[in-house]
């Protein structure tokens, strides 16, 4: 699972959406934007094997300012276990 972050100027917002529309309204529907309050961002979470799959659904024109970010989820286990690791290793000071 990734997180897509497609920043674009107001210059670009027009262009970038019709090409997602373009890409089919199933791809416009997992978007989420923040252009009506002027931050000309669009996010939207997707399933993808790679950094590079996930990217495939920014339209090509923003595809080289946008970014993949891998997402993971942390249990309750992996969080105590992370703070014992944290206590066994010896202060550098």
């Amino acid at each position: 699972m990734y997180l897509i972050e497609s920043p674009h100027t107001a210059e670009e917002c027009l262009g970038a959406l019709d090409e997602l529309l373009e890409m089919g309204p199933a791809v416009l529907e997992q978007y989420h934007f923040g252009c009506l309050v002027g931050v000309h961002t669009g996010w939207a979470i997707v399933n993808a094997e790679s950094e590079a799959g996930a990217l495939e659904i920014v339209p090509g024109s923003l595809r080289s300012k946008a970014r993949a970010v891998k997402l993971n989820k942390f249990t309750a286990d992996q969080i105590k276990e992370a703070h014992r690791e944290m206590e066994e290793v010896p202060s550098k000071t």
